[in-house]
């Protein structure tokens, strides 16, 4: 899932840092971070775990823990985050006051994309070398930042789950493909199953924007669905996180099973082709998925390429008349 972390303590420099590449989208990497429960299952060193007292993940924002050694002992800790771009870096400081560990450092984590993989650079820097080096002798921080991102690691594979993937080739040049999927009215012409029409289409597409729609179901009735844009990379790569909503764009589970997962993490992958046309690859997994989630999602892995498969029918037709 990850290749080993390689950890730098420079001779000349009041710092530590480490370094590692996961094999996950950077989303769902730097999201492992963005929650006080996501955070319980990986942050620390090996064999200790973590009780979460205060947590507002955002500038200025507050996080205060209690860091429970395999020894018994607990270390109060307290980080003020200081700059949260996502998903590209977080910065956060330990001041080492309020009876809090009084260990002191600034810490930025960076997360770099590498094709579909996830490089971590997390740099921890002290006051000075006389401090780094005393919380190295006294607590270990080289050591605790390696088992800290082999924790991530597996946090990461297990929350990743199965992915599934389709492409497939349009004759029409990519930047016409680029606006099927981008522009409100042109996403109202073809998605969504066969038979099954669009009767509303409300886009906020940026960073942070999502994506209303509603579908008219053979019923008579309404399906409703949410997108939430995380990453926007024009004309190339888009990813949403998308659920099944209602009229209010609330989360609601799939109305036709109770396990299948509350969020899919989807990634649209645009590219030309050598012959002036276009291709979309499309790769989708569970997100923040339950166990019981992944489970029905990896089992469903056939019937969602027949389904994306008919919308990508409607979208060739739709660009073939464009």
């Amino acid at each position: 899932m990850s290749d080993d972390a390689r950890i730098s303590i420079p001779s000349d420099a009041p710092e530590i840092s480490g370094t590692r590449l996961f094999d996950a989208p950077r989303a769902l990497v730097f999201d492992a971070f963005a929650a006080p429960d996501r955070l319980a299952r990986w942050f620390g060193p090996k064999g200790f775990s973590l009780t979460t007292q205060a947590f507002e993940f955002a500038p200025g924002g507050v996080w205060r823990f209690v860091m429970h050694g395999p020894d018994g002992r607990d270390y109060e800790n307290k980080i003020v985050f200081r700059e949260i771009q996502r998903p590209e870096r977080i910065t956060y400081v330990h001041p080492g006051d309020d009876d809090a560990d009084p260990v002191r450092k600034e810490t930025t984590i960076s997360f770099s994309q590498e094709g579909e993989k996830t490089r971590i650079d997390w740099r921890m820097r002290f006051p000075t070398l006389v401090e780094r080096d005393r919380a190295e002798r006294e607590y270990g921080v080289a050591i605790g930042l390696a088992e800290n991102l082999d924790r991530l690691g597996d946090f990461v594979e297990e929350s990743a789950g199965p992915v599934f993937s389709t492409s497939r080739r349009f004759a029409v040049p990519r930047d016409l493909l680029w606006k099927a999927l981008t522009e409100p009215e042109r996403m109202a012409q073809w998605f969504g199953p066969k038979g099954v029409p669009v009767i509303a289409s409300e886009m906020d597409f940026r960073p942070g924007g999502s994506y209303h729609y509603g579908l008219r179901t053979p019923d008579g009735g309404a399906m409703w669905g949410l997108f939430e844009y995380r990453e926007i990379e024009a004309p190339t790569r888009i990813v949403i996180v998308d659920s099944f909503s209602d009229e209010d764009r609330g989360l609601t589970r799939h109305p036709l099973s109770e396990t299948w997962p509350l969020k899919v993490e989807t990634t649209f992958l645009l590219a030309d082709t050598e012959s002036g046309g276009s291709e979309l690859t499309l790769r989708a997994r569970p997100f923040e998925a339950s166990a019981e989630e992944i489970t029905t999602f990896a089992a469903t892995l056939d019937a969602q390429g027949n389904g994306w498969a008919g919308t990508l029918e409607q979208l060739d037709a739709y660009l073939a008349q464009d």
